[in-house]
């Protein structure tokens, strides 16, 4: 049986949606009552936001090797990292890794290719959404993406932090997030919301908001995993 392995814990709530949908997607696909084979390696989120916060990206990528070394001793043939943000270093860690990873972002794209979205909002950590990893990947497919103004980012990045993170989902925090998607809407004529924080499903629930699409980038994320596993 083939078996994943997956850098959680960052965060941990979306790391239990993760879990969850594994189980229930492959179970959907393959029903023989048999469960996936899935190594769950929970690391530090506080030790990756503040080597993010002081920029110290190699911090990043040898910490998220090193982890994914645990993986692959303890028996998992593919990898996964259950978070947007730590994908600013993707590229280096792929390099490094002991086995094949999947990308979030890369499910994402190709998600968004083939229901024909040529122009997105990118919501996230203030990592995430000023970064150039998201856009790297997208324009070679011809997607534009677009983000909040800096003051919404600020907004988005301390309530993904202090709250989602920490399992607190305020409704007065998603009125405020369906605010600026509605703003983005208008002024930038979107045709969907990347969901590009795992924790950002849990507060954003359903599979549209403003009369677009939400890409959960979870559930993108799970759909190709599950792909793998019953290859």
């Amino acid at each position: 049986m083939t078996t994943v392995g997956m850098l959680g814990g960052i965060g941990p709530e979306s790391t239990v949606e993760y879990y969850r949908s594994l189980i229930a997607g492959y179970r959907q696909l393959r029903q023989d009552g048999s469960y996936p084979s899935i190594i769950i390696n929970s690391i530090d989120v506080t030790k990756l936001l503040a080597w993010m916060g002081a920029n110290q990206l190699s911090e990043v990528t040898n910490y998220l090797v090193d982890e994914l070394q645990k993986l692959a001793r303890a028996g998992a043939d593919f990898g996964i990292i259950a978070a947007n943000t730590p994908h600013i270093v993707f590229d280096e860690v792929q390099q490094r890794s002991p086995i094949p990873l999947i990308s979030i972002v890369e499910a994402t794209c190709a998600e968004a290719g083939r229901r024909g979205i040529t122009k997105a909002g990118l919501l996230g950590t203030r990592y995430t959404m000023q970064a150039r990893f998201y856009p790297d990947v997208f324009s070679r497919k011809g997607i534009m993406l677009v983000v909040p103004e800096e003051d919404e980012q600020d907004y988005i990045h301390d309530k993904y932090i202090a709250e989602l993170l920490e399992g607190v989902f305020l409704p007065e925090t998603r009125e405020r997030l369906l605010e600026i998607i509605e703003s983005m809407k208008q002024q930038h004529r979107i045709q969907a919301v990347i969901l590009g924080g795992t924790e950002l499903p849990l507060i954003l629930r359903g599979d549209e908001a403003c009369g677009i699409p939400l890409l959960d980038t979870t559930q993108i994320h799970v759909q190709a995993v599950v792909a793998r596993l019953l290859a």
